[in-house]
């Protein structure tokens, strides 16, 4: 799975890398993203490919309240075409989620050490994701943006730390993965597959990861430059 990530691009820097058309947002660095905050994303609406914060945990637009996206924060990519909560999203409502690397945890309860995996050139790059907008139907409606992101079984990079990881798009990919008239789930289900980045490399990092509001850059400094940093011993 994928329980935390960071992302500190600017606008400029992420439209250098990515396809997008309008920003409709800022960016702010995250060296912490946990669940439900707002995450960057890519979403294809009116013909457009728009830069868009969403929380992350994705709300069906069936749910009775945003309280289930708690539980949606990943979808296996094996089954999402499949699954009542991500089917419809997965056919019709993909997004690029924007990313520099994640975390992960590693070794015996009570001492499981984080570990910061990325690219290995530490470039940006984007999480398979999907989307949903979700609405209360009250007297006032209020939209409610959310998404989730997509996981594989881990790659031989990262089997070491974990037997699963998010799944990291090639830029071939996202093109086809944003078109939301593509809607055959075979063809996507073979990109998943086939169009992705697999080779990372991971380093491990402070224990402060652990703590959300720990969230600066420190957070994903090699561990021993990370102790001289904030003097621990």
């Amino acid at each position: 799975m994928c329980g935390r990530f960071v992302g500190f691009r600017s606008v400029a820097e992420l439209a250098s890398h990515f396809p997008i058309d309008n920003a409709t947002c800022e960016a702010t660095a995250n060296y912490n993203v946990a669940p439900l905050q707002e995450v960057l994303a890519i979403v294809r609406r009116e013909g457009a490919n728009l830069l868009e914060k969403l929380h992350w945990g994705l709300v069906p637009f069936w749910a009775k309240d945003v309280s289930i996206g708690n539980r949606l924060i990943n979808a296996r990519s094996e089954t999402a075409a499949e699954k009542p909560s991500f089917r419809s999203a997965f056919r019709r409502r993909r997004c690029l989620i924007l990313a520099d690397g994640f975390y992960e945890w590693t070794g015996p309860k009570g001492e499981r050490q984080p570990v910061y995996l990325t690219l290995p050139d530490e470039a940006p790059f984007a999480f398979a994701g999907l989307w949903e907008t979700w609405d209360d139907k009250g007297p006032s409606p209020s939209r409610y943006r959310s998404c989730t992101i997509l996981t594989r079984a881990a790659s031989p990079s990262v089997r070491p730390i974990h037997h699963r990881m998010p799944v990291i798009l090639a830029p071939t990919a996202y093109a086809p993965w944003l078109d939301p008239m593509c809607q055959d789930t075979d063809r996507l289900g073979e990109l998943l597959q086939s169009q992705i980045l697999t080779d990372l490399i991971h380093r491990p990092v402070n224990r402060r990861v652990n703590a959300a509001r720990h969230n600066d850059a420190a957070n994903i400094a090699p561990l021993q430059q990370a102790r001289l940093d904030l003097g621990d011993p």
